[in-house]
C-alpha cells in the first residue's frame, strides 16, 4: 500500500509541477511577452518546483512582471502550493479558462517588460542547481486579486492570485 501511495505521490508532484509551469508560460504569452527565455530555463525550473514539491518545502511561485527601465513591478503572478494531499479519487484538474479570463481583466503588459520566475521555499529546504537566493519587488500600492485553485491533482494543488496596481 504504501508504494501506491508514494507512486500517486509521485505523480501528482509531477502533474501540478509541470501545469504549474505550463499556466505560467499562458501567462507570459496572453500578457503579450515572448516566452522564449521561459521555455529555454523550463529544465531548471521544473528541476527545482519539482525539488521542493516532493520534499513539500515549496510555498509559493511568483512571475514577476517588470519594467526594466525603472526596475519597477508592473504585474505580479503567485501559484501558493496547497498540501492537501489525499489518496481519495485520483481527481486531477487545471482551470485554464479561469486563467484567460484573469490574464483578459489584468490586461496587457507594456511591450519593454520582462519577467522573472520565483519561488517561496521553507527554511532549510535543499539546494537545487541553477537556482539562487533573489529578493522579491515591492507589492507596495497594489492589491492581491484572488482566483482560488487553479491547478488540483488528488489535493496537491495551486491556489493563483495576481497584483495589479491599485487605482
Amino acid at each position: 500500500m504504501t508504494t501506491v501511495s508514494v507512486n500517486t505521490y509521485t505523480h501528482s508532484v509531477t502533474y501540478v509541477a509541470d501545469n504549474m509551469l505550463k499556466s505560467l508560460k499562458d501567462i507570459i504569452r496572453l500578457s503579450g511577452l515572448d516566452p522564449t527565455n521561459f521555455i529555454e530555463d523550463w529544465d531548471v525550473n521544473m528541476r527545482g518546483i519539482k525539488r521542493w514539491l516532493e520534499t513539500q518545502d515549496l510555498e509559493r511561485v511568483d512571475l514577476e512582471i517588470y519594467d526594466p527601465k525603472t526596475d519597477a513591478l508592473l504585474f505580479r503572478w503567485d501559484m501558493d502550493v496547497v498540501y492537501g494531499w489525499s489518496s481519495g479519487d485520483g481527481n486531477f484538474w487545471v482551470d485554464t479558462e479561469q486563467l484567460k479570463y484573469a490574464i483578459r481583466k489584468a490586461g496587457l503588459v507594456p511591450s519593454q517588460a520582462k519577467y522573472r520566475l520565483l519561488v517561496r521555499t521553507k527554511p532549510g529546504r535543499p539546494d537545487v542547481d541553477g537556482w539562487s537566493k533573489v529578493t522579491a519587488r515591492s507589492t507596495t500600492g497594489f492589491t492581491r486579486q484572488s482566483l482560488g485553485t487553479t491547478i488540483d491533482h488528488s489535493g496537491l494543488g495551486a491556489n493563483t492570485s495576481y497584483w495589479r496596481q491599485t487605482g
